[in-house]
């Protein structure tokens, strides 16, 4: 089992060499486990003669591997690409552990009606009421929150999703909860990115941040591991 993450992209080739490397060896079967997968949400063409990088992407690591894990790839349709068995797992269910054991969590929220799988999944194992915002995209750093009523007020809450780059919908979506009166206001996610200095806006305005570990930074608290093993496991048993 291969573990190895593709952003930058000097982890991408690392990944693609590291294949390369165990081949040299008379092994049985290669499952390589990707945690975060780079250029996942480039899924299909916006403007005419660009690349569907998303597939490309997946194409190239399948060729020296016979089985994929991926953690809360973006969208789950690429999984399509990938020419080998491929499973898809979630960190959601650990970080709802970690919300449960060492947070008190009113309510579980997405940012959109994109990301419910992923409250559902963390308020779950918390065992709250979960709800989402809807939300409008300006343009890449530009995010609009609708003032949807959740329930806010005197709530303690966690806001969830799969990736924070920018950090612009958590952004919005906290200041949208503390208008309504939120009590605290978290961000967790699985896929820490943090570019352009997105940490420190989000602490400016929420309580708390937490990610997982399939990109480490200062916030990760969260291991995949436990559900990245289960994957390995669907995976070997695939025929």
């Amino acid at each position: 089992v291969l573990v190895q993450t593709t952003y930058p992209d000097h982890n991408l080739v690392e990944a693609l060499l590291l294949q390369d490397a165990i081949r040299e060896f008379k092994i049985k079967k290669l499952i390589t486990v990707v945690p975060y997968m780079a250029y996942a949400r480039q899924d299909k063409k916006f403007h005419d003669r660009e690349p569907i990088s998303a597939r490309a992407m997946s194409q190239h690591l399948c060729l020296n591997s016979d089985g994929m894990v991926l953690v809360d790839v973006h969208d789950t349709a690429i999984t399509k690409h990938f020419r080998v068995p491929t499973v898809n797992v979630s960190a959601m269910p650990q970080i709802g552990e970690y919300l449960h054991k060492s947070a008190r969590v009113d309510l579980i929220v997405s940012p959109d009606d994109g990301a419910t799988e992923h409250a559902k999944k963390v308020a779950e194992v918390v065992g709250c009421n979960w709800s989402f915002l809807e939300k409008k995209r300006i343009d890449g750093n530009t995010v609009e929150i609708a003032p949807k009523h959740v329930g806010a007020k005197d709530r303690e809450i966690a806001i969830v999703d799969d990736i924070i780059a920018t950090g612009g919908t958590i952004l919005a979506a906290t200041k949208q909860l503390k208008l309504q009166g939120a009590k605290k206001v978290m961000a967790a996610c699985t896929h820490g990115l943090f570019t352009g200095g997105a940490i420190p806006k989000l602490r400016s305005v929420c309580d708390y941040i937490l990610s997982a570990d399939t990109i480490e930074n200062e916030t990760t608290i969260v291991s995949a591991g436990p559900e990245i093993a289960k994957g390995v496991q669907k995976v070997l048993s695939k025929k």
